[in-house]
């Protein structure tokens, strides 16, 4: 399965912030996007996703050879796009258990039970390390940036999509907690062939999930394109020297 970005030009709020972006992700693959603040990779995630506030004014989204670009998020999320958010949304009200369950069976013909869904969510929880208990606190309400963060991670386990973009998903992470979600992430591609894309400033992250391909950005554009030595090379020499290259 392929998802073709062909010439995507993004505004927000009237500011043209997407340039001209061209990207083909593979399933099976990782591609990281990396660039200095402000140069686009968030964007690019958001206007993918379909959040309204980015308005794609020309070019094409194409997700197994459907076009997508003007489709709703909860289409582009039942398709199988996925989006680990760089600051979720605290949600009071509503336990883990319960959202997690509720989103999972939207994509599924059968839903499961809540039997089924429990030992399921058990499994996973087990695999990242997470306590138990977690299930039965409100989404995001009150956790550190790590517990969000593996919160990001354990939806992508348990909904599986096709395509995920992880959003800074190693920023507020230790480097125990970087291991445990890189284990995870990695351990979901190989068995159900999803394609990654790691949104990211340090090459840290990547030295657990180690990329088929880095894009470099910069002011809306991408600048420098390669394998993993081009994340390896950013965090030696840092990225204005790739950039003004």
């Amino acid at each position: 399965m392929k998802l073709e970005i062909k010439d995507l030009h993004v505004d927000v709020e009237g500011v043209e912030i997407l340039k001209g972006i061209s990207l083909t992700f593979e399933s099976g693959k990782v591609q990281a996007l990396m660039g200095p603040n402000g140069s686009g990779k968030s964007t690019l995630a958001q206007a993918i996703m379909g959040h309204p506030k980015y308005k794609i004014t020309q070019g094409q989204i194409i997700l197994d050879g459907k076009e997508i670009t003007h489709e709703k998020a909860d289409v582009r999320a039942r398709a199988g796009l996925f989006l680990s958010f760089q600051y979720p949304v605290e949600i009071p009200g509503v336990t883990i258990g319960s959202f997690l369950r509720t989103a999972v069976n939207l994509r599924r013909e059968k839903p499961h039970s809540v039997m089924e869904f429990h030992a399921l969510l058990k499994q996973k929880m087990q695999d990242l390390r997470m306590d138990p208990s977690f299930t039965r606190r409100y989404l995001n309400d009150g956790f550190s940036g790590g517990e969000k963060k593996r919160t990001e991670i354990l939806q992508l386990l348990l909904l599986q999509p096709h395509f995920a973009f992880l959003d800074e998903t190693d920023s507020g992470l230790d480097i125990d907690s970087i291991k445990i979600v890189a284990e995870g992430i990695n351990q979901v591609r190989k068995k159900n062939n999803m394609g990654i894309v790691l949104i990211t400033h340090y090459n840290r992250f990547l030295e657990y999930i180690r990329p088929d391909h880095v894009s470099i950005l910069s002011k809306g554009e991408i600048v420098a394109s390669g394998g993993a030595e081009l994340a390896e090379q950013i965090e030696r020499e840092g990225f204005e020297r790739v950039v003004t290259a």
